[in-house]
């Protein structure tokens, strides 16, 4: 017999600020610092650390990512690139194809013993805490001593051991057998950990709390200077590499200008470079010029939807990387402060666990950048040393009258931008509130195959069906169908902020910054 739940989440308002994630702790946290009158890219940045120990499995400080910021007074939008990079000795020919598969712009070819997905040969160079840092210098008002402390609480504590975490780790259990210090961490005698059923049970992380300990009070850079730098170099040159001292100390965080886009009138600021956000923009493009909205969501507008997402990622798949024109598991929130500020941070450990490598001493999970470089020679994205590879992470900031209205972004690798197109749609083509467009049944068009949410009228699927071939799927925790976002709106007329965090993640959220006597 099967048996079915109906899931509901709601909108979030409030006055006050607002953080949006995908876990309620980390949310809270950042909401504590609003409370506190710190701002925007404050509780950004507090989350994004928290994080690093709540949810360890997508993101964390031995990855990477993208911040936006939108400027609540002048509008201004800036973009901080903290991704991964390439160690600067790599050598391509260490990840020779596996065979059998020639790839194509969809489907690349394995390399002999997944040498680019897991284990040391899978790491690139970490961003993160040099992205958080720099963030918070810009546009901060706390310190970065401030900003630590309640990560370090978080890790010395560990994270919730609950049914979800159990089923997280379950799932990559296999491969964090493979490395000791992962399975010390993560496994009890081998298997998953499992929740002591009356209270609350927890796993501290001792490795990555003295590591932020020693940032607290050395500062950030000496993840990539100091004693921080040479443990990290030793415990990866250990596991065979190529990482050095001077690829941590030459490794510095992006800022730029936001690329901006239009649909309908409305202006849209992405990430430039190696992001999702150009491909987004592209898609957007194609739609405005091919496709007019009806007074809702029908079979026509998921075509529309399927057919731009499709043809955009033909032309980012083929066109874009580091050498060329222009399955992750990722971890994204927004902000929204009492002034308008807004943040849309997306941080990823790149795969579920990333390269399931705990480095011993540290204590801190590393990515599997590697995996998003194209492993055939000569392309746009191909492997190549010291390059950073094109992203799917793709933060966006709707602006209306010059001024942010919304901050939104997600986890889940490919189907991050379908994601995002269809919520910025949904609110523009149809004016929607947050709520209703997360509610609202969505496809995914980053795979052969488009994948339908089976929630979805009957004929989305059929219209679709006439074009490409459709799978109709679930809307499930595992597999992720189609995507995990979080948002957050501001009125501009009154501003009451709103936000929204995935529906059926049991441990999404968003926190409200209240202060104690407000």
């Amino acid at each position: 017999m099967m048996q079915t739940w109906t899931i509901h989440r709601g909108e979030v308002s409030s006055e006050h600020g607002l953080v949006a994630a995908q876990n309620m702790e980390a949310a809270t946290a950042g909401a504590e610092v609003l409370a506190a009158g710190g701002n925007a890219t404050d509780a950004a940045v507090v989350t994004a650390l928290v994080l690093a120990t709540v949810e360890p499995w997508l993101s964390g400080i031995g990855g990477g990512g993208f911040l936006l910021h939108a400027d609540g007074g002048t509008g201004a939008v800036e973009a901080l690139d903290f991704n991964v990079r390439a160690p600067a000795a790599l050598d391509p020919e260490d990840y020779p194809l596996a065979g059998g598969k020639d790839g194509d712009w969809f489907d690349w070819p394995a390399v002999e013993g997944d040498r680019n997905i897991s284990g040391y040969s899978s790491i690139c160079i970490p961003g993160t805490i040099d992205g958080l840092a720099q963030a918070l210098d810009r546009h901060g008002t706390i310190s970065w001593g401030e900003a630590c402390e309640p990560a370090i609480r978080f890790a010395e504590r560990g994270m919730v051991i609950d049914w979800f975490s159990s089923l997280c780790i379950a799932i990559e259990a296999r491969g964090l057998k493979r490395f000791p210090a992962s399975a010390g961490l993560f496994l009890a005698n081998g298997e998953p950990p499992l929740s002591a059923g009356a209270g609350e049970s927890h796993l501290p992380m001792p490795g990555q709390a003295a590591l932020l300990s020693r940032l607290q009070e050395h500062g950030a850079r000496d993840f990539y200077e100091g004693e921080t730098a040479e443990i990290l170099v030793r415990e990866l040159r250990d596991g065979g590499s190529t990482a050095s001292l001077d690829d941590l100390a030459s490794y510095s965080a992006r800022w730029d200008t936001a690329l901006y886009g239009t649909y309908r009138g409305r202006d849209v600021a992405v990430m430039p470079g190696l992001s999702g956000g150009p491909s987004l923009l592209r898609a957007l493009e194609m739609m405005e010029k091919g496709w007019q909205p009806g007074e809702t969501p029908d079979a026509d507008a998921a075509l529309a939807y399927a057919s731009a997402c499709r043809a955009s990622y033909r032309e980012r798949l083929n066109q874009m990387g580091h050498a060329g024109a222009g399955g992750d598991c990722t971890s994204h929130l927004s902000v929204v402060d009492r002034d308008g500020n807004m943040v849309a941070l997306t941080n990823t450990l790149l795969s579920r666990f990333g390269s399931k490598v705990v480095l011993p001493q540290s204590g801190i999970l590393m990515n599997n950048g590697m995996m998003w470089f194209d492993p055939r020679r000569n392309m746009p994205n191909s492997i190549s040393p010291a390059a950073q590879p094109l992203a799917n992470m793709c933060p966006a900031i709707l602006m209306e009258e010059g001024r942010p209205q919304v901050a939104l972004g997600a986890a889940g690798g490919r189907m991050i931008f379908p994601t995002v197109l269809q919520i910025l749609s949904y609110v523009i083509d149809f004016g929607m509130s947050l709520e209703e467009a997360f509610l609202t049944p969505r496809l995914d068009a980053s795979s052969p195959t488009i994948k339908v949410n089976r929630d979805a009228p009957p004929d989305f699927g059929a219209r679709i069906a006439q074009e490409f071939p459709v799978e109709l799927v679930a809307d499930t925790l595992y597999p992720v169908n189609f995507a995990v976002p979080s948002a957050v709106r501001r009125d501009g007329t009154s501003g009451l902020n709103s936000g929204m965090a995935h529906q059926t993640n049991p441990w999404a959220g968003v926190a409200i910054g209240a202060p104690a006597d407000g």
